[in-house]
């Protein structure tokens, strides 16, 4: 069996199919490794535009904190 090599980011962008706030992400971190939805598998950007994304923040007050709680072991 393969390891897994990918893990998973929650981003301030909903997935446009499902609605989900958590994707899939190579742990390597290459700029050019394609971001999946973890629930629907649909491609929504490239690495360095989920790294764009986190810098720029979240829209709210509630974001902010589901997002530092689900990615501080990510940083």
């Amino acid at each position: 069996m393969m390891p897994d090599i990918s893990e998973e980011l929650r981003l301030p962008v909903a997935c446009p199919s499902c609605g989900s706030h958590l994707y899939r992400v190579s742990k390597v971190h290459n700029p050019d490794d394609k971001v999946f939805c973890a629930s629907c598998k649909r491609f929504l950007c490239l690495y360095s535009e989920a790294q764009t994304m986190l810098e720029r923040g979240p829209g709210d007050e509630l974001e902010a904190m589901i997002e530092e709680v689900v990615n501080r072991n990510h940083h």
